[in-house]
């Protein structure tokens, strides 16, 4: 096992860029994961893990399979820097952003479209929501937080590594659902329908907005059917993410 006691050493450097920043998580097409639970999820993806980080007091559970895997020993001072929490658990992973191509959009037949959510947390919740809900991919539009941010990776609890995660045009996701004959929903007030008056059979892309303005008009325009969820009481409206599982839930069952 490696062994690593400086701040100072190259790879602790890289590790701690890409916790702060997405120009390095970008270029690198790599992120760190932290903590018990998200730790263990990487591990049962062993094409994304590329190392093993764990505190010199901490103990790796006795049921995890490490054999085959890199470890990193680091001691408290190089935990600190790579921590992006202030109660770390003193365990990580370096892990590989998964990546997909052409040959995967083909099979993708429920899209959950996420245009300019701009909360980490927001959207790390409806990664974790679409996941749980049995979609198949889950596009991030122009504007939207950084799927690998450390808060967005918290907030899905692991799904990163259950289900696809891509950037692109939500407008040329549009098209390409249009020619596979999946439905567009989107999400907005105008002209739109009770959410539970919209009969789905089994495909459909749905497409959420950002927390303040809603769904870019122009992506609105080309939805099938825009739908709306009632509100009850007094608020004046539902939190995105919130609003993002009520909708999957009511399309993806039938």
């Amino acid at each position: 096992m490696k062994r690593i006691e400086s701040i100072q050493n190259s790879l602790v450097k890289h590790w701690k860029k890409l916790v702060l920043t997405r120009k390095e998580r970008d270029h690198s097409k790599e992120f760190i994961v932290e903590g018990f639970h998200l730790v263990e999820e990487a591990l049962k993806n062993n094409g994304a893990l590329l190392a093993l980080i764990v505190r010199e007091d901490v103990e790796i559970p006795s049921n995890w399979d490490i054999k085959n895997v890199h470890r990193v020993e680091v001691n408290n001072a190089v935990a600190k820097e790579i921590s992006e929490t202030e109660q770390t658990q003193g365990i990580y992973a370096h892990c590989r952003q998964p990546q997909y191509g052409e040959e995967n959009f083909t099979t993708w037949r429920k899209l959950l479209l996420i245009d300019s959510v701009q909360d980490p947390g927001n959207v790390g919740t409806m990664i974790r929501t679409a996941d749980a809900a049995g979609m198949d991919a889950v596009i991030l539009g122009k504007g939207t937080a950084d799927p690998y941010n450390p808060k967005t990776v918290r907030a899905g609890q692991g799904s990163h590594f259950n289900i696809p995660v891509v950037r692109g045009d939500l407008a040329e996701w549009i098209e390409k659902s249009k020619e596979a004959h999946i439905p567009i929903l989107g999400t907005g007030l105008e002209n739109a329908v009770a959410h539970t008056d919209i009969e789905i059979e089994s495909d459909f892309a749905l497409i959420v907005g950002n927390e303040g303005s809603g769904v870019n008009p122009q992506l609105l325009h080309a939805a099938d059917k825009v739908v709306m969820i009632p509100l009850y009481g007094k608020a004046e409206s539902l939190n995105v993410a919130v609003a993002t599982g009520i909708l999957l839930y009511t399309y993806s069952k039938k």
